[in-house]
């Protein structure tokens, strides 16, 4: 009972497998079988199924020579093995292929009979019943093309660890092995295509393109990953749009519309045949002909739309290829079709009809709608000559899908021909044991599969990566007009390698590409203008970022290209032109040498040597006579000297700065004008000190004398070298190149430590203030003995110089701040030396009367006798202010009195003791002795 049920089940299962599935098919028998699916039409005739009935066959529409071609390739391939004494020998390989219609639906009807026949098989029947007409299992499927179609099948074989071999699936999805268990493929992923795509647009500097996808597996996942790319090169996508061939009339003008309308001259499209061609159609009723189409592997050299009469607004269209494979003896069996002689074959009868536009007297395929179609085609015998026609099925100059299906093939035959060789412990399966293949099952020769790796009867190397994905190129094809006929062709214009060395990625040969079928320049495709070298790109508010405006660089930036996004900044020692396009070195300033203003001021230092120089020498040749030994000599001659390194430093202050130069020249300004001022200061407050004191006793003379003169004049110029050293130990100055200043760098000097140049100045001006204290104080004491009136002229002209200097050094930059340096030396320094020596070298040379020692005493004691007046006259008129306060006689008795003992106005004197002695000036608390010239005295009597 159980035995006779299991053979009722078997064998309407074999009747349902028998029927099951798409009418018409390409079937043979043999020991393995081996499944396929092919576009032999484009798509279904549309009709609404109300459900008021059964529901009734799907019609498919359109024949698709190339679908058929591809079918042709798998049935070649299986010949070719079976004829082949190396390559599966004793074993004889079938086929069961179905039509997709380029549909899921009519995909799936077919894969479900593969399926259905595995389950039957997984029974293992065969030990109840004998079965003749038992159908082997589909150990693997050949197809499908679309990736949408191809994904819904993989789920589907997936369950069952069926391997599926596409040939034209290039969706990036598919390579989840986690999903699709079983797929495999001989076309390379999208993943890489996308990626060309955008590195062309980024070859050919487009940055607005349009772009448009098929609303499926393929189309969405492609622009998905293609936007990605978009992203990192900076390019905007104006308009992205989805397309299907079932689309409304209302929807493809819509979108034509919009196309139309959009300032973005190239189109990318990621979508089959099918899919674009009603969106094409609609591009060539509008006439259409400024736009550049990007085409994806899938239509780039679909029959649908590489038609001549497209090409007005298709010629020029740039499409990836893949790479084309040689196929021996293909040519003559696509020439051997026949539908007489090809009963195995059930859609050679439509393709015959479809080819030479006739309708064959015995066929099965015809409706009643097809009738009254086909009334109107004349009869055909079926066998006419089919190289008399043109037709797509014979363009075999390039096999790229058909060569992608006899790889296919070939690598199921190898992997069945590897488990018939393997050795037992070497296979692949449990305990490294091998599969029978007389028993083989889907499963194992998937696993055989993914360890494929041979060289075809063509010489390539096959083999698959862990994502069962193919490594290949891409051929670069442009759309060209035959000179003959006015056919397209499809000219190779570059490549695109998948995993190349380094650098190669991309090829393309510009010369050879026509742009819209006959122009020669590369089309403008940018939402604005390039940018002129010079300028940058500027963003546009509430605009995508290739939109933009072009900015002119700022100073010291440039640019030397077109479009560029950022201005470049010139080096340090570089600036820009007035065009922003280059830099050049900027001129490099300094206080030199060989400028006029260095000149000048070079000049004018020499010319303070030379001339502190000649009143020195002045000073030396004439150094015994009065006014010279009067201005203290010894100090003279060292300030002279100071002022000799006072010019001098100045000159350390031109020429180009250097690291020494920077560390020499403001110690040795500080130091020279410190010795300068402290010589003036010992000088003037040792006259002060003299004058001012009422008995000159030898304990003056002795604490003023030259030693301990020289020690302060040494001690003060010592505080002011501790200083220098302090500051050149901690901070030290050195050469400084400023860049900030446009078009020039200045060479200056860095002084380190800017409150150690303060110290330095300050310490100097306060010298100079103590020193203009003393000499305003003493400025009316004898002036040939002192000159005090000129050196407080001499100091105050040292402050308005040195106060001016602050401000005007900190307000100034570059060369011009020693500049104002060397001018606040050389003015203060021609202040010293005019005020304190040139009234002196005047009298020494041109009035040499008045240097002599009678003219020094004169002076001497006319100082003496104002001095004596105006204390009689301030103690009269204390007396006179006591006795009126007291009441007392109007007669005052002054309590001191001033004699002056003469010749003439002492006669109670004798004459000679009269002569013997000194002129006297008697005061109250002492007398001084002063020694006059009768000469002169008779001189000032006459004047009086």
């Amino acid at each position: 009972m159980i035995f006779c049920l299991y053979c009722l089940v078997f064998l309407g299962s074999s009747y349902v497998i028998s029927t099951y599935g798409p009418h018409q098919r390409a079937q043979k028998t043999g020991d393995i079988l081996l499944g396929g699916l092919f576009p032999i039409h484009f798509g279904v005739a549309s009709k609404d199924q109300d459900l008021a009935a059964r529901p009734g066959y799907t019609e498919c529409v359109r024949f698709n020579f190339r679908g058929f071609r591809w079918l042709q390739a798998m049935i070649f391939a299986i010949e070719e093995i079976n004829n082949s004494s190396t390559l599966l020998p004793n074993i004889t390989l079938g086929y069961r292929i179905f039509d997709t219609c380029n549909t899921v639906s009519k995909a799936l009807e077919a894969t479900l009979s593969f399926v259905a026949q595995n389950k039957i098989d997984s029974l293992n029947l065969d030990e109840f019943c004998n079965c003749t007409d038992h159908i082997p299992s589909t150990i693997a499927v050949v197809g499908a093309c679309g990736s949408g179609v191809s994904t819904a099948v993989a789920n589907l074989l997936g369950l069952f660890y069926i391997p599926q071999i596409s040939y034209a699936s290039s969706s990036r999805l598919l390579s989840n092995k986690k999903q699709f268990k079983s797929f495999m493929r001989t076309i390379p992923s999208d993943e890489h295509q996308a990626t060309a795509m955008a590195d062309i647009i980024d070859y050919f500097q487009w940055n607005w393109v349009i772009a448009v996808a098929s609303d499926d597996e393929y189309g969405r996942p492609g622009i998905e990953k293609f936007e990605k790319e978009m992203e990192e090169r900076d390019i905007c996508i104006h308009l992205n749009e989805l397309i299907s061939q079932y689309l409304d009339e209302d929807e493809i003008q819509g979108l034509a519309d919009r196309i139309e309308n959009s300032t973005a001259k190239v189109i990318v499209v990621f979508a089959s045949g099918p899919d674009i061609e009603p969106l094409i159609k609609e591009m060539v009723r509008r006439n259409v002909t400024d736009r550049i189409w990007l085409a994806s592997e899938a239509w780039a050299s679909s029959s649908l739309i590489a038609k001549p009469e497209y090409l007005d607004v298709m010629g020029g269209a740039i499409g990836f290829a893949l790479k084309a494979g040689s196929i021996p003896g293909f040519k003559e069996f696509l020439q051997q079709v026949y539908p007489g002689q090809s009963s195995y074959n059930e859609f050679v009868r439509e393709f015959w009809e479809e080819t030479f536009n006739c309708y064959l007297e015995d066929s099965q395929r015809l409706t009643d709608s097809e009738s009254e179609r086909t009334s109107f085609r004349p009869l055909c015998t079926g066998e006419e000559d089919i190289t008399s026609v043109e037709t797509p099925y014979l363009d075999y100059t390039h096999l790229r899908i058909s060569y992608n299906v006899y790889v296919a093939v070939h690598s199921i035959a190898q992997a069945l021909q590897d488990i018939i060789t393997c050795t037992p412990g070497h296979g692949l399966f449990a305990n490294s044991s091998c599969a029978d293949i007389k028993k083989i099952e889907a499963w194992q020769v998937l696993k055989q599969l993914k360890h494929l790796n041979f060289t075809n009867s063509v010489g390539e190397k096959v083999h698959f990566d862990e994502a069962a994905d193919p490594s290949g190129n891409y051929t670069i094809i442009n759309w060209h007009r035959s000179a003959e006929d006015g056919s397209v062709v499809f000219e190779e214009v570059g490549y695109y390698s998948i995993r190349p060395k380094k650098g190669t990625h991309l090829f393309i040969d510009k010369t050879k590409i026509l742009w819209n079928g006959y122009k020669t320049e590369v089309p403008f495709s940018n939402c604005s203008e390039d940018c002129e070298p010079g300028t940058r790109k500027g963003i546009i508010d509430s605009m995508p970022t290739c939109c933009f405006e072009c900015t002119e660089c700022s100073d010291g930036e440039y640019t030397d290209h077109k479009d560029a996004s950022v201005c470049t900044k010139c080096p340090n020692n570089s600036w820009s032109n007035e065009n922003h396009t280059s830099c050049f070195l900027k001129d490099i300033e300094f206080l030199s040498w060989t400028e006029p203003f260095g000149i000048a001021l070079a000049i004018f230092a020499v010319l303070g040597v030379f001339l502190t120089v000649f009143v020195m020498g002045v000073f030396v040749r004439f150094r015994n006579t009065p006014i010279v030994k009067a201005t203290n000599r010894e100090l003279s001659f060292l300030l002279l000297f100071s002022l000799i390194c006072c010019f001098s430093s100045s000159l350390i202050f031109i020429g180009e700065p250097r690291d020494w130069t920077c560390r020499l020249r403001q110690p040795a300004f500080g130091i020279s004008f410190v010795l300068c001022i402290s010589c003036i200061l010992v000088k003037t407050n040792r006259v002060l000190l003299v004058f001012e004191a009422k008995i000159p006793t030898s304990l003056h003379r002795k604490w003023w004398g030259l030693n301990l003169q020289f020690l302060l004049v040494f001690l003060c110029t010592f505080v002011q070298v501790m200083i220098c050293v302090v500051w050149l130990y901690n901070a030290p100055p050195a050469s400084y190149r400023n860049h900030d200043i446009d078009e020039i760098i200045f060479i200056t000097c860095n002084e380190g430590s800017m409150m150690a140049l303060g110290f330095l100045i300050g310490y100097t001006c306060l010298l100079a203030a103590v020193c203009f204290f003393f000499a305003f104080k003493s400025r009316k004491l004898p002036e040939n003995f002192t000159e005090a009136k000129f050196i407080t002229f001499s100091m105050l002209i040292f402050f308005i110089v040195w106060i001016s200097f602050i401000p005007a050094y900190f307000s100034t930059y570059g060369k011009f701040v020693s500049a104002v340096e060397v001018i606040a030396i050389l003015a203060s320094s021609f202040g010293l030396l005019a005020c304190i020596f040139f009234n002196k070298v005047y009298i020494i040379l041109f009035k040499p009367s008045r240097n002599t020692i009678e003219e020094v005493r004169c002076s001497t004691a006319a100082h003496a006798f104002k001095v004596a007046a105006k204390a009689t006259l301030r103690h009269s008129s204390a007396s006179r202010k006591r006795s009126s306060s007291l009441g007392g006689s109007s007669a005052s008795t002054p309590s001191s009195s001033i004699s002056l003992k003469t010749n003439g106005n002492y006669p109670d004197s004798p004459s000679g003791q009269q002569r013997g002695k000194k002129p006297r000036v008697s005061f109250e608390s002492g007398t001084v002795t002063l020694s006059l010239s009768l000469e002169e005295s008779r001189r000032n009597s006459m004047k009086d």
